[in-house]
């Protein structure tokens, strides 16, 4: 792959920078001993020879952002499709894939919906209740089974045993605002964490208002062998969806509404055993048209999922490294008016008096996996291979070796080759609307991934520079021919996706000298290209991708307890949208986004105020959708432990940590 001039700039740059870290010593960056993602094996993120983002809690607190979806457009080569700004709606995907390509975790519990994508994001937790984000870039199948065929996100919650309440308020122009209180209680044998969040605002742009509420409590009790852990949720969002799925009828609305449930059990003396059972139920209404519907519009679309699974994994050391192996049980099922097959005797929509379920579907998936990893000298190598069996697709074994070398005690190489898959959601398959027709003889996706690259790790330094390739067939697409009106999902013979990356997050302040007034920066740029046999057809999402990303924050001292923070991000997107007012396909066009935000920081609080899309500039991430111009808004946070109040008052309350 040729490295054009930028390229070479931002390698130069970091390497420059790595050289005279070399001398450093502060200890400031604090990455080795997390434990990632990126294996079923328990592996440490200096261990790992996969690429994995980590934004810490530290990097959530502090950017100008106001929900999840904002905080991951700034993560290197994952691309953030907004149909609504603050969480409404968001199509989350990694390395060129697409939407429906990136499996979306809940402290390591799978989240995604069998309905479609595009409501893999209805999280019930607010950007306040997240410690952490990790994101694994390239093929997870052997991990995690279908739909990890791009790449994962886990978010990680209430991880910090310590007894705190924190509360934070924004408000904003367009009557904006946003609540969220939580609480932290723990002793030596239980951690408790409750969360209660409420946003809305009346909309940058006539039919673009929003309500969310969500509801989040997570508990670990720890037993004389082993732990008990449960986590339970609910979301609710209620918006209007101004041309979200046809810009020819932009009067849409709304509402999804989630209920999710796990209770988790460890045993760290038997095979470290890890053992899980999980619930989601997943209901939505969509109307096309909001209000004053025309005479042949007859009902909303009414569906409702039904998730549920369980999962064992168990792993141990011996002679020959370390190894582990399990198996999972996942069964996907839908009630709909518009999806899957007609129902003998029709049902009522729950909460819906206008509603009835007239058509359903079901399907189980069970999975069998197994790695083994090896330490030899300065090589670390592991392998691994899943076995997924599904009741309406043929079985499938999805393997993968990723290679390590220590080149030095900050150096190192690695290189990977992975496969993966994807099954058609229910929309891919049944979904038939006035320009949309769906596909029940679709094949589930494939694809084969290499990679390989250099890592440095330091105390003030963490980089990586990656190129990587992905050769994937019968993707899954929603197309149509120039002269039609109608998108078809259809899978697409080939694409073969080429990509180079780069990466650094560095402590200037402990870099250079302990007063230099720039504390951290942040530096990413990928770059995509796609070999592709379109057939002429017009593409929706697979063939809509980020040629180019770069994005950079900024964190600097301006008085004493007043500090500001920039957030960067340039975007160049290929592909084209039919334009509604002139009728032709126009290509996206490039753009930059400046979010800052100043905060003054006190002992137990602080307060901000801050600016989103600073200069005001005006973009699109899906066809005709508008997005946000400049948004003003201000806010306060308040932390208080909890752990004071009670040694003031005595310690029968609650025992002292």
């Amino acid at each position: 792959m040729t490295i054009n001039l930028l390229q070479r700039n931002f390698v130069l740059i970091i390497f420059i920078l790595l050289s005279f870290n070399l001398y450093s010593q502060t200890d400031t960056i604090h990455l080795k001993e997390t434990e990632v993602m990126s294996s079923r094996i328990p592996t440490f993120y200096n261990e790992s020879a996969r690429v994995i983002q980590i934004i810490n809690k530290e990097e959530i607190t502090k950017a100008p952002v106001q929900s999840l979806s904002e905080l991951l457009e700034y993560a290197l080569n994952v691309d953030i499709r907004q149909r609504g700004d603050y969480g409404v709606q968001a199509d989350i995907s990694i390395r060129g894939g697409s939407f429906e390509q990136c499996l979306i975790l809940l402290n390591g519990v799978k989240m995604n919906d069998p309905q479609t994508g595009h409501h893999n994001m209805n999280l019930p937790v607010d950007l306040q209740d997240i410690d952490r984000i990790e994101i694994l870039e390239g093929p997870a199948a052997r991990v995690y089974g279908t739909n990890a065929f791009t790449g994962a996100i886990n978010i990680i919650t209430g991880s910090k045993k310590e007894n705190r309440l924190k509360l934070s308020s924004v408000i904003g122009e367009n009557q904006l605002y946003t609540t969220n209180a939580s609480l932290s209680l723990a002793n030596r044998n239980m951690q408790n964490y409750f969360s209660v969040g409420k946003k809305g605002s009346d909309g940058y742009i006539n039919n673009t208002d929003f309500d969310i509420a969500n509801l989040f409590y997570q508990n670990d009790l720890q037993l004389k062998k082993g732990s008990v852990g449960l986590q339970t949720g609910y979301n609710n969002k209620q918006f209007g969806a101004n041309s979200f799925y046809s810009a020819k009828y932009p009067n849409q609305f709304e509402q999804t509404k989630v209920f999710f449930a796990n209770v988790t059990y460890k045993n760290p003396y038997f095979y470290n055993l890890k053992s899980n059972i999980y619930y989601r139920r997943h209901q939505d209404r969509f109307e096309l048209f909001r209000n004053n519907p025309p005479s042949w519009y007859k009902t909303h679309n009414y569906h409702l999922t039904q998730t549920y699974g369980a999962e064992v994994n168990m792993n141990f050391n011996s002679c020959i490294g370390k190894t582990a192996f399990g198996a999972e049980f996942r069964s996907e099922n839908i009630l709909s008016n518009v999806l899957g097959e007609n129902m003998a005797d029709t049902m009522d929509v729950p909460g819906e008096p206008l509603g009835t379920f007239t058509k359903s579907h079901h399907r189980e998936n069970i999975g069998f996996y197994g790695e083994q990893s090896y330490k030899y000298g300065h090589f670390n190598i592991s392998g691994g291979m899943y076995v997924n069996l599904n009741s309406d697709f043929d079985s499938k074994v999805n393997a993968g070796l990723d290679v390590s070398y220590d080149i030095t005690g900050n150096w190192k190489w690695f290189a990977s080759v992975n496969q993966s898959m994807r099954m058609p959601t229910y929309t891919d398959l049944y979904y038939v609307g006035p320009t949309n027709k769906g596909n029940i003889n679709l094949k589930p996706e494939e694809a084969i991934a290499y990679e390989s690259g250099i890592k440095f790790n330091s105390n003030t330094v963490n980089a990586h520079i990656a190129v990587f390739r992905r050769d994937a067939n019968n993707l899954i697409d929603w197309v149509k021919h120039p002269d039609s009106v109608k998108w078809e999902s259809r899978n697409l013979t080939n694409i073969i996706t080429n990509g180079f990356e780069f990466s650094a997050k560095i402590n200037l302040e402990s870099l250079i000298n302990k007063g230099f007034i720039f504390k951290n920066i942040n530096l990413s740029y990928s770059f995509l290209d796609l070999e592709k046999n379109s057939e002429n057809f017009i593409s929706y999402y697979a063939l809509d991708y980020l040629k180019h990303k770069i994005t950079a924050n900024l964190e600097h001292r301006i008085y004493k307890r007043l500090k500001a923070d920039w957030a960067m991000c340039y975007q160049e997107r290929m592909g084209t949208y039919t334009d509604i007012a002139t009728n032709k396909e126009t290509a996206y066009q490039k753009f930059v986004t400046i979010d800052a935000r100043v905060t003054y920081q006190g002992n137990d609080w602080s307060c901000f105020f801050e600016a989103a899309n600073l200069f005001d500039k005006k973009y699109q991430d899906i066809g005709n959708i508008q997005m946000p111009g400049r948004w003003l808004r201000a806010g306060v946070n308040i932390s208080l432990n909890l752990e004071k109040k009670i040694e003031k008052h005595g310690n029968d309350v609650i025992e002292i940590l």
